[in-house]
């Protein structure tokens, strides 16, 4: 069983309408009332689990350096440089000194390359639910991201029947993802099924757009890909000490063509090795001073991930483009409201 796939990604794009006409429509209503049920689900599923919801910052002196190709944002506090988060996975570690079990729900700020407006599964501004457990490991973050994600498949399922119908949803699709074990599978593993497909999947490098399709249009259920290369994501995600060279990580795909929701590691979390990472990918850490006192101080060891809020919405809506799960919306590159 599969949710319902969107139409291919191709070299257009269909631009969002005039906020009045978005907002009246009664598609775009059923839409974000199911996204309401999504938080609403997500908030219930973390607090009974014993998660503490922290208001993090939109602004900061730095921001998470690895988002792909995107551009950060930089504004003036005060006469400092400080930047949009494009992410609040630094703050996210830190956090762990007063709770043991956090999340959040974050607008966050990616000028994405102007390629992406023809993906349908990229906006320049999005919402994240952050999550960060204290002593956790990768394999405990994927087990916990797993039972989140089908808990909210099953709560819209239960809860969403009208919306979805208006949408054309069958709700029993959510519910069979709901009941699904998810499926696992290595980076290596998935640079061969994709070059077994003729696209040049690089080894030494994150799935690229295309390749993430190819595989979320082949699978019937979700699937987490792990062990990504050193040198494919930023400086905090932990490099295995029994197999250098490969990271503690992850990515959670949905089936049918809706590609990559969430991603996720255990953290690099010791001063020398933080510092240490930062210059293999390029970072300066004299940049990271707060975070890098932070650390030095004592970080706990952590796993965690983060889910995008619209692209997890537009598969359970069934959604073309990522766009449609957004109030006011912004595709890259297109000036909007």
């Amino acid at each position: 069983m599969t949710i319902a796939p969107p139409a291919p990604a191709d070299s257009t794009t269909v631009l969002p309408p005039p906020p009045l006409e978005h907002l009246r429509s009664p598609r775009t209503r059923a839409v974000l009332r199911l996204q309401q049920r999504i938080l609403s689900a997500t908030r219930e599923f973390l607090a009974a689990d014993g998660f503490t919801e922290l208001l993090p910052p939109v602004i900061g002196p730095v921001t998470d350096p690895g988002a792909r190709g995107a551009k950060q944002v930089d504004v003036d506090y005060y006469g400092h440089r400080y930047k949009l988060m494009t992410s609040g996975i630094l703050y996210k570690q830190a956090s762990l000194l007063a709770f043991d079990k956090i999340f959040n729900i974050a607008p966050n700020v990616r000028l994405e390359p102007l390629e992406t407006a023809t993906t349908h599964r990229h906006l320049a501004e999005f919402h994240q639910i952050d999550v960060e457990v204290a002593g956790a490991t990768r394999d405990d973050a994927t087990a916990l991201a797993e039972r989140l994600v089908r808990h909210v498949f099953a709560s819209c399922a239960a809860d969403m029947g009208d919306e979805l119908a208006l949408l054309g949803r069958d709700p029993a699709d959510l519910a069979a993802l709901a009941a699904q074990d998810f499926e696992r599978l290595s980076h290596g593993e998935a640079v061969l099924r994709l070059r077994a497909m003729d696209h040049p999947q690089s080894q030494d490098a994150e799935l690229d757009w295309v390749g993430e399709e190819l595989l979320s249009r082949e699978s019937v259920r979700p699937f987490f890909v792990v062990d990504y290369p050193k040198g494919s994501r930023g400086f905090y995600d932990r490099e295995s000490r029994t197999e250098p060279g490969v990271l503690r990580n992850f990515d959670l795909i949905l089936p049918g063509g809706y590609g990559e929701v969430m991603s996720g590691s255990e953290r690099e979390h010791e001063y020398t090795r933080l510092v240490t990472r930062m210059r293999e990918t390029g970072e300066n850490p004299a940049k990271y001073r707060w975070y890098l006192d932070v650390a030095r101080a004592g970080i706990p060891a952590s796993a965690g991930f983060g889910i995008g809020l619209e692209r997890l919405t537009r598969a359970v809506a069934g959604l073309d483009a990522v766009w449609r799960a957004s109030s006011f919306p912004k595709i890259p590159g297109v000036v909007s409201a």
